[in-house]
């Protein structure tokens, strides 16, 4: 729907512009067209620094959208929209055929992935140093790493058919490349990618359970960091530059905050219907139990957190399975949201289990859930829906044992390099 959204602005905008050029003459309709380049003009080399910005913006735009879709098939929110093939990401029984996995988060990740990759195959001048290659790689990374973290399996740029494993193998080499030439080049937005890359990097060893790997990554994350995903509040661009958390929250009412993230916590704040201030929305579809409006993307311009050293933190914690060090930051972090300390048993699964509920609220709709709920399924026990149990809306059956997305049946009929969706190889 946002898309309709989208047309609907442009086409009002295009109907005042002919108003207010009435009168004009027909040299009106006489114009030259900004968006004609001729090839042979652009040098792919003096762009790089547009082609890397680019690239970076297309992770940006699309990441409201894979968290969006991640909380639903993580239990983060309830799939307050009436589209089947979004609840079928709550229900957790997706087809390849559904229409939203291919549109809504395959593609943008896929042109993510393919547009850095753009930069990274040109020759650019102080490769070792480049900022443009630091970013490229950086956000090339992470959208490898979430394509690992939410996927099956993958591909990148009509590739062969890749494992879990095999993508978070990509994601470091890139991550990896981020890290070391935003280093060099030691501007401050250097470091910034850099730092950023470092993050990631920990969570794909924290992925793949390379425990030690993973601490030193994060421990080695200065104090205080923080990398933001900006976004903008552009009236003629809010379908490129603005945050979708805030649209599919307040424009179209498609996020309902779950049950078990209703608590008295700062970390997950939210409008309840009959509340005041009560929901600026109403639900697309019925929502037993009342619609829970989200508020903490609550602009088109709020920002979105992709790494940061409390991220780091917690895989320091998880990475070095002590309980002591857990109870520590589980306790910090409690008392930081003004909650109790924790008072439950003192077992390691136990504590696991709170270290994650702790880091379930941090990183709120922040698209870190579905990879923690593959990671460790007995950490989210009580706060994702077991498979078998009933869909919270009626007429949908019961929750399916999807743990991760299938590629699209449009990728693999398209990809001459994977096997076709009749099994036949290709």
């Amino acid at each position: 729907m946002k898309k309709i959204a989208r047309t609907v602005s442009r086409t009002a905008a295009g109907a005042v512009l002919a108003l207010g050029a009435a009168g004009c003459g027909d040299d009106f309709l006489t114009v030259t067209n900004p968006n004609v380049i001729d090839a042979a003009t652009v040098d792919p080399t003096a762009s790089g620094v547009t082609l890397a910005l680019s690239a970076q913006q297309n992770f940006v735009d699309m990441f409201g959208l894979l968290a969006m879709y991640g909380g639903w098939f993580s239990g983060e929110t309830n799939v307050s929209d009436t589209f089947p093939t979004r609840n079928e990401f709550g229900i957790r029984s997706i087809t390849d055929l559904n229409g939203s996995l291919n549109s809504d988060v395959w593609q943008p990740l896929s042109r993510t992935i393919a547009s850095a990759k753009q930069v990274l195959e040109l020759t650019l001048p102080t490769p070792t140093t480049n900022i443009s290659i630091a970013r490229a790689a950086t956000f090339r990374g992470f959208a490898m790493l979430q394509m690992a973290s939410d996927f099956c399996t993958g591909t990148f740029s009509s590739g062969p058919e890749l494992t879990t494993a095999q993508m978070l193998d990509s994601a470091s080499v890139w991550l990896s490349k981020g890290i070391e030439v935003g280093r060099a080049n030691a501007s401050a937005e250097g470091i910034a990618l850099a730092n950023a890359a470092l993050v990631g990097r920990a969570r794909v060893k924290l992925q793949k359970g390379d425990n030690t790997g993973a601490a030193a990554d994060a421990a080695a994350v200065p104090a205080g960091f923080e990398y933001l995903l900006r976004y903008t509040d552009d009236l003629a661009n809010r379908g490129r530059l603005s945050n979708d958390l805030y649209f599919f929250s307040f424009d179209r009412g498609s996020i309902s905050v779950a049950p078990w993230f209703r608590q008295a916590d700062p970390r997950v704040t939210y409008r309840v219907q009959g509340g005041n201030p009560a929901p600026t929305a109403n639900p697309q579809d019925a929502v037993p139990g009342g619609f829970h409006q989200q508020t903490k993307f609550f602009a088109y311009n709020a920002s979105i957190r992709l790494a940061s050293k409390l991220e780091a933190d917690y895989i320091v914690a998880e990475a070095g399975n002590s309980v002591d060090a857990q109870v520590a930051l589980i306790n910090a972090r409690r008392a930081a949201n003004n909650r109790p300390a924790y008072d439950g048993a003192m077992d390691a699964v136990s504590v696991k289990r709170e270290l994650f509920n702790q880091r379930a609220l941090e990183f709120y709709l922040e698209g870190k859930r579905v990879a923690d709920m593959r990671r460790s399924p007995a950490s989210v026990t009580g706060t994702v829906t077991a498979a078998g149990a009933p869909y919270f809306k009626p007429g949908y059956g019961n929750t399916g044992t999807n743990t991760c997305y299938p590629i699209p049946r449009a990728e693999r009929d398209n990809n001459p390099n994977m096997t076709g969706a009749n099994g036949s190889a290709k």
